[in-house]
């Protein structure tokens, strides 16, 4: 429900912030310590996991908090300026963050979020091309496998994994274990040009699906 946070700024403000595609989202639940000042959420999908980002904004104090995951990341209880941009780093790769501040005419503001220095919708784009994601089930628990093609890391729920490559006739196999299981993932040329190189994720010699990064 949008009504506690409507009350605080101006219906504008809400109206950009939900169509714009940078924007954050604002879903419940939060504590009554937060909902006064609440003005940007934002999931962020990196090699580690997703991570939450919170923002508040005092727009008569001033007061900007930086939530990451929960954690407090940065807190200033009273600036003059109201808009500006506040940096940190998010994730076990300090992958660098920036929320950005800005009027859009009286006293509504847009909160925009940058990730290594791109919008967060461009940075996704170009994550999108980048990395491979599979999410799979076994043994009652959830496991997050992400690729980094540049690299050819491997990460599963937020920790780097122990990988030793291989090369087999039709490509190059990167092989690693999840408890008892024996997985890998394959790299075979597509032959076309704009496909480049097609990544596949084995675990006990059974392809697992990709989803969107």
């Amino acid at each position: 429900m949008l009504l506690p946070f409507i009350r605080t700024l101006p219906l504008l403000y809400y109206n950009h912030l939900l169509v714009s595609p940078d924007s954050p989202t604002l879903s419940p639940p939060y504590s009554l310590e937060k909902m006064t000042d609440l003005v940007a959420v934002w999931d962020v999908a990196l090699s580690d996991g997703v991570h939450k980002i919170e923002f508040e904004h005092g727009t008569t104090s001033g007061k900007r908090v930086v939530y990451v995951d929960g954690k407090e990341e940065i807190r200033k209880d009273w600036m003059f300026k109201l808009v500006g941009r506040e940096t940190f780093c998010v994730g076990a790769a300090k992958t660098k963050a920036t929320i950005n501040i800005d009027a859009i005419g009286g006293f509504a503001y847009e909160y925009t979020l940058e990730i290594n220095g791109k919008s967060l919708k461009k940075y996704m784009e170009n994550r999108s091309k980048t990395t491979n994601t599979w999410v799979l089930h076994m043994d009652g628990e959830n496991f997050r496998i992400v690729l980094e093609k540049d690299t050819m890391d491997v990460w599963c729920n937020g920790k780097k994994l122990e990988t030793a490559g291989e090369f087999v006739d039709d490509g190059t196999e990167t092989h690693f274990s999840l408890g008892n299981h024996d997985c890998y993932i394959k790299a075979v040329s597509s032959g076309k040009r704009k496909e480049g190189i097609i990544h596949t994720l084995i675990v006990d010699n059974r392809e697992i699906p990709e989803i969107a990064s």
